[in-house]
């Protein structure tokens, strides 16, 4: 059987792998076998925290929207105004709300306001 000559595919195979690798430090970026490992552990990092930013920023926006409730109510929060949302059946999520709760509170409170009367009236005649 003859002699196979791979050393062209193989090349291009590393350079793509140290491509990839090209900015991290020391033998992470010189050595194949520690490029290999340390492009996994990357990936794995990039995906983890994909995940975690999603979550940090929900619980962001929960605590921008909570704040700016607690100062208006003295007996409202963040939970009564998403459950009295819900019921109102005024779909805005998180994001928006933290936004109008930053950048817009006027708007903000006026929504807010017209939800806790809309409550305060269905209370006060019985109707729930």
């Amino acid at each position: 059987m003859t002699r196979i000559k791979r050393g062209c595919i193989a090349r291009r195979r590393r350079t793509k792998i140290r491509l990839f690798a090209s900015s991290f430090r020391g033998s992470h970026s010189r050595l194949t076998r520690t490029i290999t490992q340390q492009k996994i552990r990357a990936l794995v990092s990039a995906h983890r925290d994909r995940d975690k930013q999603k979550i940090n920023f929900r619980r962001l926006w929960i605590t921008r929207i909570n704040a700016v409730i607690r100062e208006g109510g003295v007996f409202y929060s963040y939970s009564k105004l998403i459950h009295d949302l819900y019921n109102n059946q005024l779909l805005l999520n998180r994001k928006i709300l933290a936004q109008m709760a930053i950048s817009n509170r006027n708007c903000f409170y006026m929504i807010s306001n017209e939800i806790r009367k809309k409550v305060d009236w269905k209370e006060s005649t019985g109707i729930i």
